[in-house]
């Protein structure tokens, strides 16, 4: 669908959009530049199709014109790549396990992890923290053999305590035991079309 910059724009932020392809013109970098301040945590992959064969500021990929099947399917496949990589580091699973942390202060405290990632977990909490505390807590992992060792740092706080923080330090055993957990979670539909 074609559409102007501002309709472009109104339509992205009405959803989740995971691929903007931008046919390259004067106005299109105002748009790029609103697509990635836009608020949100996973931002679309961009590709741009542009006549001139350099990088364009905000567009993830370049796609030159005359646009070919074969430049289309190369460039449609390291989108897909980009896309599948970006949804395996921001994917959350849902946990609702209670655990018992030790915070930066050697405090015991009762939290309840709400869901995890590639990067960090979700927490709740009847304890207030603030941004840069960290945790460390044994996390059991349905279905994995034993719990896993991390070390947190709060990234953000709400008012009715929720907490999101990321991973500091996970032993490396215990980091391939959360890497295959997270895969076996992970069931990605392959594309209709072979790329």
């Amino acid at each position: 669908m074609t559409l102007s910059s501002s309709k472009a724009f109104d339509q992205l932020s009405g959803g989740s959009t995971d691929l903007v392809i931008v046919d390259w013109e004067d106005d299109s970098a105002e748009f790029l530049n609103r697509v990635r301040k836009s608020s949100g945590w996973q931002k679309p992959t961009v590709v741009a199709v542009s006549s001139n064969d350099c990088p364009v500021r905000g567009a993830d990929l370049v796609l030159c014109k005359p646009v070919t099947n074969d430049s289309a399917a190369k460039s449609l496949k390291v989108a897909y790549s980009r896309m599948l990589y970006d949804h395996r580091r921001h994917t959350r699973y849902a946990l609702m396990s209670k655990v018992s942390a030790t915070d930066n202060r050697s405090r015991f405290v009762e939290i309840t992890i709400i869901d995890i990632g590639d990067g960090g977990v979700g927490l709740s909490c009847k304890q207030e923290f603030t941004v840069g505390d960290t945790l460390s807590f044994r996390l059991p992992l349905p279905g994995a053999d034993r719990a896993i060792y991390i070390q947190a740092r709060v990234q953000w706080t709400r008012q009715y305590g929720a907490v999101g923080c990321e991973f500091l330090r996970i032993p490396p055993v215990d980091l391939n035991i959360l890497h295959d957990w997270l895969t076996s979670k992970n069931q990605i539909k392959k594309p209709v079309v072979q790329i």
